[in-house]
């Protein structure tokens, strides 16, 4: 029987069958079970800042695995102090960490800590984006814009009002006094990697400070270098009161962190919320081990080289390239996605249909000018392919 046949078997239906089983990688190459090499422009949607097998990264998490390798949240342990010094230090503002397992983890307890804000100050619902995508939760999933995937599970706990992303005055006009919270990602991802217009951001903080309203920021695909910057609103100039980070973090350990600014660090008591694998060891240093190898100003680089040469291409099929640094999608004039995802992958390369008119980049941040250039030189014919 089959590594296929096995996981459909052995797992719940969700996920179908992946087209694809990888048995091992090294930097931005990946193997399957078949000994086939595939140069990944996924990086585990994001996840891998450094690539695969990075010496860094399998030195920190094996010398912690050895030492100390759980201790549940009962004690404290150094590696997570040293974490979340380091990420105040890259914040350069005051605030407080809690940290989680996962993206959605790390949303459910901004949406926890945005409750207890929202009781104390007598108000009544949030503001959410069309599209947006903030996890799978229930908490996380009401805040989630994608009907396909929300209605189903309703109803909710709490309302949400959503709006169109990007349309600053449909934001100001749904954020009154009586809202909580605004949840907004500075590039909405799972939509297609979509940027919002210039100013953007600006706006939607100076619309929840008008209103009393907590600003929420979720980072969980745009931070730690993906955009160019160690953490995306920080390139509006823009300071958030509660921010969310994960994926990229961990550099594929699961581990995901809310961070509070200002008055929204203290709003938890003690007991309010907690985590039994939150801040483990072994997840702490290996972010400690990406957060000291990774070098935004050298992922912006390498976007703006991806990008360039993906704009030179010229092909019926590709309509644009958006997104920021290391964090791209190809837009297509037809909803035909999964066909170029397949072609690549025919052709060496694993990208994501992401929407079906748009295929997303997001490469290791160590990938490098050869192999970008790999794949813009093979991307004409992996487009001709798929529009047969």
């Amino acid at each position: 029987m089959s590594l296929y046949e096995r996981f459909e078997d052995a797992f719940m239906p969700n996920y179908g069958v992946p087209p694809l089983a990888l048995a091992r990688g090294k930097g931005s190459t990946v193997w399957d079970v078949e000994g086939r090499q595939y140069l990944d422009f996924v990086g585990g949607i994001a996840v891998d800042s450094l690539g695969h097998g990075h010496p860094a990264l399998v030195e920190a998490v094996s010398r912690q695995v050895a030492t100390l390798a759980h201790t549940s949240n009962l004690y404290l342990h150094e590696p997570e102090v040293l974490l979340a010094e380091k990420l105040l230090e890259l914040l350069k503002q005051p605030a407080k960490v809690f940290f989680a397992n996962s993206g959605t983890e790390a949303n459910e307890c901004a949406y926890k800590l945005a409750l207890k804000y929202g009781k104390a100050t007598g108000r009544s619902y949030f503001v959410a984006a069309e599209n947006g995508f903030h996890g799978r939760t229930m908490g996380a999933l009401s805040l989630t814009g994608k009907k396909a995937i929300r209605e189903q599970f309703g109803p909710f706990p709490v309302e949400v009002r959503f709006v169109p992303y990007g349309d600053a005055d449909a934001l100001k006009q749904a954020v009154t006094e009586d809202c909580i919270a605004v949840f907004l990602e500075p590039t909405q991802g799972e939509a297609g990697v979509v940027p919002p217009p210039e100013g953007y951001f600006g706006a939607a903080r100076e619309i929840c400070t008008a209103a009393g309203a907590l600003l929420v920021a979720d980072e969980i695909q745009s931070a730690i270098g993906r955009t160019g910057h160690w953490f995306a609103h920080q390139a509006e100039g823009v300071v958030p009161d509660v921010l969310t980070l994960a994926k990229g973090l961990g550099g594929g350990l699961p581990i995901g962190a809310c961070v509070g600014f200002g008055p929204a660090a203290t709003l938890f008591d003690k007991g309010d919320h907690g985590s039994t694998f939150g801040g483990n060891p072994v997840s702490c240093a290996a972010a400690l081990a990406v957060l000291a190898n990774v070098d935004p100003a050298e992922a912006a680089a390498k976007g703006a080289l991806l990008r360039a040469g993906l704009e030179a291409v010229k092909h019926p099929l590709l309509k644009g390239v958006r997104g920021r640094g290391l964090w791209l999608a190809l837009v297509l004039e037809e909803p035909v996605s999964g066909k170029v995802q397949q072609a690549a992958q025919d052709a060496g390369f694993l990208v994501n249909a992401l929407q079906p008119d748009a295929v997303r980049l997001a490469p290791p941040l160590v990938v490098t000018a050869e192999e970008i250039q790999a794949l813009v030189d093979a991307l004409p014919s992996i487009l001709t392919e798929a529009a047969k």
